[in-house]
């Protein structure tokens, strides 16, 4: 039944194609023209009935789907909407019609009608990876919005992939051209694989130092860090297959490599983070000839600091005690132990970070 209704359709086209070439050579044009300037004219009102039928197709298909997603409470969906996957799925039906078309359009240049199936062929090939490429866009982003997925280097996976698809897709496009098998194709770029190599050096390098990084968690998408080389001192935003973006605390992008994060040293600040809080270091210039013993009218006085005085009545006692059990002679200011106005900055300086709500307080 269904071979019976393909040749109907195959004769009524070539009735078409004949009707169509005797108006034409009634104009005056040889056999050879007209098949010419028939096969155009037929060429150019296809072309303009598969844009007709692509457009519809396309509207007719998100119509149907569009129903059915907001029905849906799965989120994938709506990702294969912003990908235009369903679009490239209704490229499919302007391209099986034409394949039907298209030898009888040619019916006079055999070579045209060829090359015609060729260009179909291809045309099929490349909206299939469109379409493959559209899914795993689509898998990213649905990744991105779970928790455990949303620091990983997903953008350079994607890329892995994109190459793939494109050494796939050039493979099958050669044989399609060439009528050869993909395995020669294979073959002669086994020749060149050296020159490959050359060419694709950084995104080998970048594909390896992803996973490495991934796997070591050494860096993740929100991780700040600081990479001097490189002027980088900011929040990772990106971790692609060639380079890594870096949002400086002044707003401004910086781009590093992305296999120099295992080549090169790198601070990462993501502990800092975590723990809640940062260390700092801060070095107090103190002149020595300042030091000096304290007098006990300048320990009076220091006790009506309020934060001092449990360290000095507890400090006057410890040393007292000391003075007594190994009966210094006091006479001399260098016997025995006495407090120093560097001791009591050194309290006053610790009693004051410890009260201050603003330090952390048990943080290792």
């Amino acid at each position: 039944m269904q071979s019976t209704a393909t040749e109907l359709f195959k004769d009524s086209q070539s009735h078409i194609y004949n009707w169509t070439f005797q108006w034409i050579k009634q104009l005056g044009l040889d056999n050879q023209g007209s098949h010419f300037v028939n096969s155009i004219l037929l060429l150019l009102l296809v072309v303009l009935f598969l844009i007709i039928i692509d457009y519809f197709t396309k509207r007719t298909l998100l119509l149907l789907t569009i129903k059915a997603i907001r029905r849906s409470t799965n989120r994938f969906d709506d990702l294969l909407i912003r990908n235009k996957t369903l679009k490239l799925v209704a490229h499919f039906v302007p391209i099986l019609v034409a394949q039907y078309i298209m030898p009888i359009i040619f019916m006079g240049f055999p070579t045209w009608k060829e090359n015609s199936n060729k260009i179909l062929d291809i045309a099929t090939t490349v909206v299939s990876l469109l379409i493959i490429h559209s899914l795993l866009k689509s898998l990213r982003d649905m990744l991105r919005m779970k928790k455990s997925f949303a620091d990983k280097p997903l953008e350079s996976y994607l890329q892995v992939c994109q190459i793939i698809l494109l050494f796939i897709g050039g493979t099958i496009c050669f044989s399609i051209l060439t009528g050869k098998s993909p395995w020669s194709f294979l073959l002669s770029l086994g020749a060149a694989s050296a020159i490959l190599m050359l060419v694709f050096k950084d995104t080998i390098l970048g594909f390896v130092a992803s996973i490495q990084v991934s796997a070591n968690d050494s860096i993740r998408v929100g991780d700040w860090i600081e990479m001097p080389k490189y002027g980088a001192d900011g929040t990772v935003k990106e971790i692609n297959l060639n380079n890594v973006k870096v949002q400086n605390f002044d707003k401004t992008i910086t781009t590093i490599p992305t296999h120099t994060l295992l080549s090169d040293s790198f601070k990462n600040y993501r502990g800092m983070q975590q723990s809640g809080g940062r260390r700092l270091k801060r070095a107090i210039n103190i002149k020595i000839s300042t030091i000096r013993f304290l007098e006990n009218e300048e320990i009076e006085k220091l006790k009506n600091i309020q934060i001092l005085r449990p360290y000095i009545e507890e400090r006057a006692k410890t040393i007292d005690q000391f003075n007594t059990q190994q009966q210094i002679d006091q006479s001399s200011p260098i016997n025995g132990r006495k407090m120093t106005n560097l001791g009591m900055f050194r309290a006053y300086t610790l009693t004051y970070l410890r009260q201050n709500p603003n330090i952390h307080k048990t943080m290792p």
